[in-house]
């Protein structure tokens, strides 16, 4: 995952506002340190989502982003 899809994930499930300020102030318990630290430190943006799901409980099918319609 490319860490801009990470981001249209984020700001599709938690808001385009609110998703940058949980990434600054969420603490990931996996890896101790807040979203952005952990992107900023190299880990896998989808390992970094994964964990963001697994803390904010994010049902299982709203992991991969909302649906969009194909263009007609």
């Amino acid at each position: 995952m490319r860490e801009s899809r990470f981001w249209f994930l984020m700001e599709g499930e938690f808001g385009p506002n609110y998703a940058h300020v949980l990434a600054d102030s969420l603490v990931l318990s996996q890896y101790q340190m807040s979203v952005k630290a952990t992107l900023e430190a190299g880990v896998s943006p989808r390992d970094v989502w994964d964990a963001v799901c697994d803390q904010q409980d994010v049902p299982a099918e709203r992991r991969l982003g909302r649906d969009i319609a194909p263009k007609r």
